[in-house]
């Protein structure tokens, strides 16, 4: 740039400067450092967990559990992440918390904190995901807390917290999952819950309440899952509407003291999970055709009668048909298995002990993988062929069962100088490698036995075959599923620590998509490769080394953009007054604006088989332009979309970003209330390659 102006580069210099020094000198808010002592003042740490709480910034000096962003305008840094899962913690919860006002993620889940929950936490408005389960809170729960308008999940599960639940969480617009189960809470379920739009999960079994059921909860529009287990609701019935939940995947409504007939679920097409037992149920069961999705039917220890109908014989995916202690009458139905898929290791346990059933003429041709129980039924009379085939047994299955434990399967000679209990071989590369250990469970799975779906769940992890081995699995009581994985390094090298972080937080922060049959799922511990990190520590190293990085990155960024402002303004004649109202896209060099029209054609629609990632921010799709190069699409979900002023903005930021070791920005969309960049597409690479820089050079880029 010949002929620069002398007085123009000194300030290019001190901006820059003074953008590199408050990049650096960035503290943490003078006013969450002293909630934090506070917090810290309240809590029992009898491990020594939180020792590094005891001096120097929270943000800066790697504080155990704490994750700061930089991206207020006030010249501090900010917790946004208070992430103390598994730490042994006692005490209690200060209501200094409610001082935390850019905070994101509580997570204190599985410790042994009592007292009860802080009114003031409703002061946090930021506040995402509200993680307590698993400790020993009681008292209340503060009415406050339904101020908390961007909460997208509440989990307080496993406490001992009582009284009624406050009509004003049905100001909960955003959440997506309500878990309260396994509490003492009481009193009448509130109607107002059925404002809750985004609602996917309810789970509320395992309490005191009562009263009836609200019938407006028919009108939660994708409600996937209703499990309100062991309450007592005495002398109600299920409400008709909810035949109407045409989202709802499991229903579960065992031991409420319900009455009444049992409603005609055959109109939910996605159905996978009913269990109505130990309830006062009379009546015939409907005859209507269930989803074909069905894997479970529990209608015990009712008072059905009638005859079993046929509409239970083409059930393609049952796994456990439980019709014990009724009063049902009639045959058996012919072949009530034959339209049920038996292949592999599928199993099929049909329970009807304690009926007054007189036929079941398929005994000769019963499967080996299908169990039949039939004691305490008239067809079990001296000399019948099934007393003969020995159907007549008295049994107890277990309402889940198929556990399993693999824990020494790969253990082999591998040094153990580390002391490491996971230092184990990898069950497929077969060398001595440090797994992630991850304690997991399903809260509330969709089906009964968990074998047939051990493969799709595998499938489901973001991780290559190899990479995961459940270790074990075990049916707890509610019922949930627990499991011990372990994942391994995609090669022999070990995993690096940002490898490591980006594994755990997948896990923390909800990160992976399970299908529906899963249902929702929890992190119980991570056990990381590295014995001298703690996983909270490791965490709140990355991310302060994240911040520092960061704001030294955008101050050059940011300084790059004043030079090119300030260069343009000097270069350019003035723009006359008639084009101050243009309204079209605006041009930027080198940058290509793209139709929304353009870009669905590129991606077959925004199809699922295109879609090659998914983030905070959105999905990402490959596509194929239309002058056939081959691209990355980011589309931005409705919640993260910015400003057009804004949007633009960092589409000139990215234009003038280049480097060998950044992909290109080819263009951009805007249109029909969309955002989406365009980047030129790599294929080669996994994300390990990428992530830890083989074949790169140093990162020259950063001054």
């Amino acid at each position: 740039m010949a002929g620069v102006n002398p007085m123009l580069a000194g300030v290019l210099a001190i901006s820059c400067c003074y953008s590199l020094y408050l990049a650096v000198a960035q503290t943490t808010d003078p006013t969450e450092v002293n909630a934090l002592r506070a917090i810290r003042n309240s809590l029992v740490d009898p491990m020594g967990n939180l020792h590094t709480w005891n001096s120097g910034d929270p943000c800066t000096s790697y504080w155990v559990g704490i994750v700061c962003n930089s991206s207020a305008n006030d010249h501090y840094l900010h917790v946004q992440e208070l992430f103390l899962l598994n730490l042994n913690l006692s005490g209690y919860l200060a209501h200094e918390l409610g001082l935390l006002s850019h905070l994101k993620i509580l997570d204190v889940m599985w410790n042994n904190i009592s007292g009860s929950i802080p009114k003031e936490i409703g002061n946090i408005t930021s506040l995402e995901l509200l993680l307590l389960s698993g400790n020993q809170l009681s008292g209340s729960l503060p009415a406050e807390l339904g101020y908390l308008s961007n909460l997208k999940r509440m989990q307080i599960d496993q406490n001992h917290i009582s009284a009624s639940i406050p009509e004003s969480f049905a100001s909960l617009n955003r959440v997506v999952h309500l878990h309260m189960n396994n509490n003492s809470l009481s009193g009448q379920i509130p109607q107002e819950l059925s404002r809750l739009k985004c609602l996917l999960h309810l789970l509320l079994d395992n309490n005191n309440l009562s009263g009836f059921l609200p019938s407006e909860l028919s009108k939660l529009p994708i409600l996937q899952i209703l499990q309100l287990d062991n309450n007592n609701f005495s002398g109600n019935t299920i409400p008709d509407s909810y035949v109407n939940m045409t989202e709802l995947r499991k229903l579960r409504l065992r031991n409420c003291s319900l009455q009444g007939r049992m409603p005609d679920l055959s109109m939910i097409p996605q159905l996978t999970y009913i269990d109505l037992s130990w309830n006062q149920l009379e009546g015939s069961i409907p005859a209507n055709k269930l989803s074909d999705n069905m894997t479970t039917i529990d209608l015990s220890n009712n008072f059905l009668g009638g005859s079993i109908p046929s509409n239970l014989t083409s059930l393609p995916s049952l796994q456990r048909l439980s019709l014990e202690n009724n009063i049902l009458s009639g045959p058996v139905p012919a072949f009530i298995w034959r339209n049920t898929s038996l292949s592999g290791n599928k199993t099929l346990i049909l329970n009807f002990q304690n009926n007054s059933l007189t036929e079941f003429s398929d005994v000769l041709n019963l499967p080996a993988n299908v169990t039949v129980l039939l004691f305490g039924n008239k067809i079990c009379a001296n000399g019948s062929q099934a007393s003969k085939f020995k159907l007549c047994q008295p049994q107890i299955i277990p309402l889940e069962f198929g556990n399993s434990t693999n824990s020494d399967e790969y253990r082999d000679s591998c040094p153990t100088n580390l002391g490491n209990e996971y230092n184990q071989s990898s069950p497929i590369l077969g060398s001595c490698v440090f797994p992630v250990g991850v304690g997991f469970r399903l809260k509330s799975p969709g089906f009964s036995y968990f074998h047939t779906y051990e493969d799709d769940f595998k499938l489901s992890l973001p991780f290559r075959a190899y990479q995961l081995h459940i270790d074990s699995y075990a049916w707890e009581e509610g019922p949930r599923l627990r499991m011990s994985l372990k994942i391994y390094p995609n090669n022999s090298k070990p995993f690096n620590d940002m490898e490591i972080q980006g594994i755990e937080e997948k896990f923390r922060m909800w990160q992976i998509t399970l299908p529906s049959i899963f249902g929702p799922y929890e992190l119980l511990s991570l056990r990381s490769p590295v014995q001298d990190s703690p996983t909270a520590n490791r965490v709140t190293k990355l991310a302060a080394a994240g911040i520092v990085l960061g704001a030294v990155t955008g101050a050059i960024v940011m300084s790059v953009v004043i030079t090119v402002f300030i260069m343009r303004k000097l270069s350019r004649n003035q723009v006359s007054k008639r084009h101050s109202g243009q309204t079209s896209p605006i041009k930027i060099d080198g940058v290509k604006w793209f139709s929304f029209e353009e870009m669905a054609l590129a991606t077959n629609n925004f199809s699922s088989s295109n879609q090659i990632g998914e983030g905070g921010y959105g999905q990402v799709y490959k596509g194929i332009l239309v002058d056939g190069t081959h691209a990355a699409i980011k589309r931005a979900r409705q919640g993260s979309l910015q400003g057009s002023k804004e949007f633009l903005t960092e589409i000139m930021l990215l234009s003038r970003l280049h480097h060998r070791n950044l992909v290109t920005l080819i263009g951009y969309c805007d249109e029909e209330c969309e955002q989406m960049l365009i980047y030129e597409f790599m294929p080669n690479g996994t994300l390990r390659d990428h992530l830890s820089g083989q074949g790169l050079g140093e990162d020259d880029w950063i001054c």
